[in-house]
């Protein structure tokens, strides 16, 4: 009996159902058994997120004063040691004085000389000088009267026929030359130096005083005391050394005021800006810390042994006086610092040109998605926006699996 047209379309559909059964089952089968990615996982929490770099540098007072011996010398006394609180005006030193007089006495002997030339020289020379150059002019000026008087007579003898004109002639040459040499003398009288020599002069003198201002101000430094209340952190000398000008002998300071001049490789300076905060160490004395902050970043790179750094100022903020000036420190910089912020590892982020992403676990499935970030460190970052506390980020995946969105995971803390 033929089959109708009915039961062949039934029929149809029939095997159409099975074969899509079939493949739906294949796919499922697969998917069911295929191998599983093994990837470490991390949860995104709150937390702090800090950022520092760490140098050395070394510590100076804000406010120093160091005596320096101002001339050669010898230390009469000292009268303070090292680790001394002084207070304004207080006894540092004392200098031998016998050399500062001598000094002061010499000095005064150049200037009094130096006054007597410019002096002589203003007036026209020495006393002797112008008593010999006022007889040389009273004798021109009288051979001058002399040849006027002689040429007078002689030109009244040629009226009378008595004289001749060659006689006339040889008295006018007599005048002319009398009144040349009186010409010469006066003239020698009034400007017998130049303008050079009085120069000359005036610099001699201007010397010989500022030696004498320099040895009076020697003189002065003989006794050292304290310009500011302080404490002594270094004494060089001790009674009857011999100094040379501008040995070190004694530095006081203020060791409430200090700072830190640090110093950071190049790579770093750009990570650092007024205000970060720092923190100090000195390994003479592990137990203990200061604070400060940066006060000054660098405008320039300079040769500092084998590297290339920038000079930072950091003002301490915690001095007890335990921390020394010159004394080589650490120091600590705070360069990022968000409290309570969500982060995840920072191995979670994968990054595309200018967009980020992570990979956030979907059941047993990666899937990727976009994030905005923050601060970063070394170990984490700050997740601004694109993920919640608690959800689940892979970090890497186990043998040469590379994380991809859709893939199919097993999971490892």
């Amino acid at each position: 009996m033929p089959e109708t047209a009915p039961s062949r379309n039934n029929k149809l559909v029939l095997w159409i159902a099975i074969a899509a059964i079939t493949v739906v089952g294949f796919f499922a089968l697969h998917y069911l058994l295929r191998d599983k990615v093994t990837v470490r996982v991390a949860q995104a929490s709150y937390q702090n997120l800090l950022s520092t770099i760490s140098t050395n540098g070394k510590v100076e007072p804000v406010e120093n004063f160091a005596a320096h011996s101002p001339a050669g010398g010898t230390v009469q006394k000292v009268y303070v040691v090292e680790g001394q609180k002084v207070h304004e005006g207080d006894l540092l030193l004392t200098m031998n004085a016998d050399d500062a007089r001598s000094r002061v006495a010499q000095a005064n002997e150049q200037v009094k000389a130096a006054q007597l030339a410019l002096q002589s020289l203003q007036s026209g020379g020495t006393a002797e000088e112008q008593i010999n150059l006022g007889s040389e002019l009273a004798a021109a000026q009288l051979q001058v009267t002399q040849a006027q008087h002689d040429l007078n007579a002689t030109q009244k003898l040629q009226q009378s026929g008595s004289a001749s004109a060659a006689e006339v002639i040889s008295a006018q040459q007599r005048l002319l030359t009398a009144q040349n040499s009186l010409t010469a003398i006066q003239q020698r009288k009034s400007s017998r130096f130049t303008s050079l020599d009085r120069a000359h002069a005036e610099a001699v003198l201007a010397e010989a005083q500022a030696n004498y201002s320099a040895a009076i101000a020697n003189m002065k430094n003989v006794e050292v005391r304290a310009p500011f209340d302080g404490t002594v952190y270094s004494v060089s000398v001790k009674s009857y050394d011999y100094v040379t000008s501008g040995d070190d002998m004694v530095a006081i300071a203020d060791l409430s005021h200090l700072r830190v001049r640090a110093y950071f490789d190049e790579p770093e300076i750009g990570k650092l800006s007024d205000g970060q905060a720092v923190r100090i160490t000195w390994d003479a004395k592990p137990s203990l810390a200061w604070h400060g902050h940066i006060v000054q970043v660098p405008d320039t790179v300079i040769t500092y042994g084998t590297r290339t750094v920038g000079e930072v100022l950091i003002s301490v903020e915690d001095s007890d006086g335990q921390l020394l000036p010159n004394t080589n420190v650490n120091a600590t910089v705070t360069t990022l610092a968000r409290q309570n912020v969500l982060a995840v590892p920072r191995e979670a982020l994968h990054t595309e040109g200018s967009a980020n992403f992570i990979y956030v676990l979907n059941g047993h499935t990666l899937e990727k998605r976009a994030i905005e970030i923050g601060g970063v460190n070394l170990t984490q970052v700050e997740i601004v926006h694109g993920l919640n506390s608690g959800d689940t980020v892979a970090l890497s995946a186990s043998g040469v699996s590379a994380l991809s969105n859709g893939l199919h995971v097993d999971t490892i803390q």
